[in-house]
């Protein structure tokens, strides 16, 4: 089964938004076994939605449009599928209601027109209820082809397509079963594992699929398998990782299972009543900004200092002058310095410390430019790690983020 999205909105096709609402949706109908055949952006005219339209219903079974919803003269996407379907559009009482409650209980400004409106679909088409915004999601089917209009906001289409689109298409098509393992490994290329596990990758059956996702620092190990029977798909996917974990065994640490590796160590720390704190300079916060956007980090993760300069480690943070004098801002004593400091200040169990040069000048420090320092510290030690995470600044950053992750995880397992 294919399906095809359409993104709508002149601010993605001038590059002033990036549209991560397709690789969401992708995703999504992956793990139910929907291919995505084509993704298209078209601007916010109706001739060439009219276009996309009907390329798209000779293309995929399942046409999902996303953007054009809004209140403005420019969101023209509701006007434009009515006249596809050759229909009209009539106010929908449930969309009105939940308007008027939106309306009253958070933004609390008199309600204009032009959010009324909102409630107006197309009289062939199925609302899917939006619970966090106005604009309702729609349903539509022509010539055997559903099509799915929903809101472009992040947030809002992301729950439609949870709570409506996807058990909605479960009781419309018949879909075989999917499951995916991933396995996360740190500290080996892309090229090494897969010469690695070459053997492996070449015994699999031909229902499962190997695939190798690299990013900064680490790789993922991403097991699919399609089929129609559960108990066999389950029992094979139980084998192959069975086989795959000694080979690599070294290198492994823990399975994403659609999680990230900040996700994870929240559980570890909840799980064992533990809490940590940062203390980042090169990293900026990122790492402190990777834990809280998991809901419930409160549990475990008690702040962040931002010492971005020398004036704040020395002032904030606490560290000495004298040490910073002699060993400069970034050097594997300032890291252990911060770290242990961070773990005193905010009393914590575990803390992560960064201090490093992510370009493109060096400021100062005699260290070049990629060279950064990591320091983990526990109640009773603290060490740190030095790394050249290459020259690009953005890279230097997340890269030294990702490995920051991997020290802590490995901490927190030997406990």
């Amino acid at each position: 089964m294919q399906a095809e999205i359409i993104t709508i909105g002149d601010e993605i096709l001038i590059g002033q938004i990036v549209d991560s609402n397709s690789a969401f949706i992708a995703k999504q109908f992956n793990k139910i076994g929907v291919s995505v055949y084509q993704i298209t952006s078209v601007q916010d005219d109706r001739t060439h939605i009219l276009k996309a339209l009907a390329e798209a219903e000779t293309n995929a079974d399942i046409v999902v449009l996303t953007g054009g919803l809004g209140p403005t003269k420019d969101d023209i996407t509701k006007k434009t599928i009515a006249d596809y379907f050759e229909d009209s559009l009539i106010e929908d009482v449930s969309v009105r209601k939940n308007i008027e409650h939106i309306w009253q209980v958070y933004v609390k400004k008199p309600i204009m027109q032009v959010n009324l409106d909102q409630a107006l679909v197309p009289s062939k088409a199925f609302v899917l209820m939006n619970k966090f915004g106005s604009a309702p999601g729609m349903w539509l089917e022509k010539n055997n082809t559903v099509f799915i209009s929903l809101p472009g906001v992040p947030f809002e289409m992301k729950a439609l397509i949870k709570d409506e689109v996807l058990p909605k298409l479960r009781t419309r098509f018949k879909f075989p079963y999917i499951q995916h393992k991933t396995f996360l490994t740190y500290g080996l290329g892309e090229s090494t594992l897969a010469e690695r596990i070459e053997n492996f990758e070449n015994e699999l059956p031909d229902f499962i699929k190997l695939a190798y996702l690299p990013s900064l620092g680490r790789v993922r190990l991403r097991l699919s398998a399609k089929g129609n029977d559960k108990t066999v798909v389950e029992a094979e996917m139980q084998k192959q990782t069975d086989k795959l974990l000694p080979q690599i065994q070294d290198i492994f640490s823990g399975f994403e299972e659609d999680i990230s590796i900040e996700a994870i160590i929240g559980k570890y720390l909840t799980k064992q009543r533990k809490t940590v704190a940062t203390a980042e300079s090169c990293t900026g916060g990122l790492i402190a900004e990777r834990f809280t956007v998991n809901a419930g980090a409160s549990k475990y993760f008690k702040g962040s200092i931002v010492s971005y300069t020398k004036e704040t480690k020395i002032n904030v943070l606490k560290v000495s002058e004298d040490l910073i004098e002699t060993y400069s801002v970034v050097s594997a004593e300032v890291a252990e310095a911060m770290a242990k400091n961070a773990l005193l200040l905010l009393n914590t169990d575990y803390a992560i410390a960064t201090t490093g040069n992510a370009g493109p000048t060096t400021d100062e420090t005699d260290e070049g430019v990629g060279i950064v320092y990591i320091a983990i510290a526990t109640k009773d030690k603290v060490y740190s790690e030095q790394f050249s995470f290459g020259n690009h600044r953005v890279k230097v950053i997340n890269k030294a983020s990702n490995k920051a992750f991997e020290m802590l995880q490995k901490e927190i397992l030997k406990k």
